[in-house]
């Protein structure tokens, strides 16, 4: 009985000869990532040498006199009583936004998906997707005008039907809540793109078949849509949970002030007071070093939950 031989495993040489084989070919392919390759080599990459001060007693005025500290300046992070609240705040905003905001998308992707007027579906297409393209400066603009305690439309709609006039700007119990709704109005449209793109790829066939059988659109989207985009869907909660101690810088700093620290303060706005506006960057660069960290462990521990369950990861 002949017994099969194992393929000789490719030598480093070899594979690379492969590996350039496959760039040549591929060339413009290649060429078009060097856009994506530079901006992260320069504003992602290049930076990190300056995580070096986490670990120093920086000398603003003459650097060359800075004090290696290791790890005491993470050590003084901890023990700052203002730094745990600034931590409970990042950490309930973004899962807030996560558990309300993640699902929004799918559910809109679902249901545009059933539109029957293609004319309708692209202008609500187009309708969902412009708030992304409004940068935070001009959307907080335009919510601080709307949620004016004297002539706001909202605050005005407010004290109409429940006879208060709320202050939702400067107010601890509704400011978290207008951040999450807001989030959700900007990001819901964008979210969708990728599960379209998802949805696109699926074999009509199936659905024919699913008609066949007598099923609705409804079964038809529970039982063929929705498992169908359930990889695209893990990967981009992976990649959110990477972003659980990003409650987001843009917005929140546009819109709180003092009457909201208790509630709004995060890691990134207390990043921005301790290393700009208190010259305090070490200490700064340690909070922003730790929250890079726990991202990272959180994207690793997730991915692997994910594979563990059946699901495809990110690696």
């Amino acid at each position: 009985m002949a017994v099969s031989k194992k393929a000789a495993p490719e030598s480093f040489k070899t594979r690379c000869q492969r590996t350039w084989r496959e760039m040549v070919k591929y060339r413009w392919l290649y060429f078009l990532l060097i856009p994506g390759i530079l901006f992260f080599a320069i504003f992602k990459y290049v930076p990190m040498y300056g995580l070096k001060i986490a670990f120093m007693d920086y000398n603003q005025y003459d650097p060359s006199k800075s004090l290696w500290v290791g790890l005491d300046q993470f050590v003084k992070l901890f023990s700052k009583r203002s730094f745990i609240p600034v931590l409970r705040n990042t950490v309930v905003i973004s899962l807030l936004k996560l558990i309300i905001g993640f699902p929004i998308p799918v559910i809109l992707a679902l249901m545009m998906n059933e539109m029957r007027s293609l004319k309708f579906k692209k202008v609500s297409q187009t309708l969902l997707y412009l708030p992304h393209f409004i940068s935070w400066v001009i959307l907080a603009g335009i919510i601080m005008t709307l949620l004016d305690p004297d002539n706001g439309l909202i605050t005005q709609v407010i004290a109409r039907l429940t006879g208060e006039r709320v202050m939702v700007l400067t107010s601890p119990k509704w400011f978290v809540p207008m951040l999450i709704v807001t989030d959700i109005y900007k990001g819901m449209g964008w979210g969708t793109i990728l599960y379209f793109a998802a949805i696109s790829g699926i074999d009509p066939q199936l659905y024919e078949a699913a008609s066949i059988d007598g099923a609705g659109k409804w079964k038809q989207a529970l039982n063929i849509t929705l498992p169908s985009i359930i990889p695209t869907i893990v990967v981009c909660f992976i990649l959110n949970c990477g972003n659980i101690l990003n409650a987001g810088f843009d917005q929140i700093f546009m819109l709180y002030s003092t009457h909201v620290y208790d509630v709004a303060d995060i890691i990134d706005t207390y990043v921005y007071r301790m290393g700009i506006e208190n010259a305090d960057y070490s200490f700064s660069t340690a909070a922003g070093m730790f929250k890079s960290v726990v991202a990272f462990i959180l994207i690793v521990v997730v991915n692997n939950i994910a594979k563990k369950t059946g699901n495809e990861g990110l690696y």
